[in-house]
Parts: C-alpha cells; structure tokens; sequence
C-alpha cells in the first residue's frame, strides 16, 4: 500500500516521446518517404469518393482526412528530426539549400493536412524523396 503511494507521488505525470537525445547516430529518411506515400495515397483515395452522399461514403472520408493529416504531421516530425539532430554546418556546404528545401516540405507538409489537393501530395513526395537524396549523399 505505502509502496503505491510512493509511486503514484514520483511517478511522472506526462510521458515523453523522442528519437533520442543522445547522439546515437541512426537516422534514416524513410519514415517520412513512407508517411509522405501515404499522404498521397490518401488523397487519392479522396478523390476516388467523389461526392459523400452516403454514410458509407462520409466514414471513409473522415477516417481518410484522419489518416492524411497524420502522416502530414509524421513527415514533418521526421525531417525536424534529421535537420535539426543529424545534418552540421558542414553539410551546408554541399548542399546550400538545405535549410530552404526543409522550410518548404514544411509549408506543403501543412498544405496537405489543410487541403486535400493531389498535387501538393505529389509535391510533398517529390520533396521528401529530394531530401532523402540529400541525406544519403552526406552518408557515401
């Protein structure tokens, strides 16, 4: 009983979530090429609906904007990731844009959870395919 109370009183209230925070050098872009696939894909099948006429129709809509958005949201955390924890200034130097092209995943990262236009997810793809490139290129 008194072993519970304890427990109870230092238990943290909150649980955190990380990649990590020590320097364990795994990264890999392939989390966000496949939320960013994913973003597309349901899109697509956005579009495949048309018009949600029937319930049947609303529920998969619903659960595919749910979807969408949270593979937006995934892309995003994954690339804050390998830009803010893996990439260094002298990663800069072969790739001056780096910071640019991560600003712009970003901003189209939050037109896909806004919208529902096939061809920012596209372009979403492109781009996290794009940095993924860059990435690899700084391992070789």
């Amino acid at each position: 009983m008194i072993r519970n109370a304890i427990e109870r009183l230092i238990r943290p209230g909150e649980q955190a979530f990380a990649h990590c925070d020590i320097p364990c050098g795994i990264y890999d872009p392939k989390e966000a090429q496949l939320a960013a696939e994913s973003v597309e894909k349901m899109m697509t099948m956005i579009a495949d609906l048309g018009e949600t006429q029937s319930l049947e129709h609303l529920n998969s809509f619903v659960r595919y904007v749910q979807v969408k958005e949270e593979h937006a949201e995934k892309v995003k955390h994954q690339i804050r990731i390998i830009w803010g924890d893996y990439f260094k200034p002298t990663h800069l130097e072969k790739f001056p844009d780096l910071h640019e092209k991560v600003w712009n995943i970003m901003k189209t990262a939050g037109a896909c959870k806004q919208g529902v236009n096939l061809d920012d997810a596209k372009r979403l793809r492109a781009e996290v395919d794009e940095f993924a490139d860059m990435f690899w290129k700084t391992k070789a």
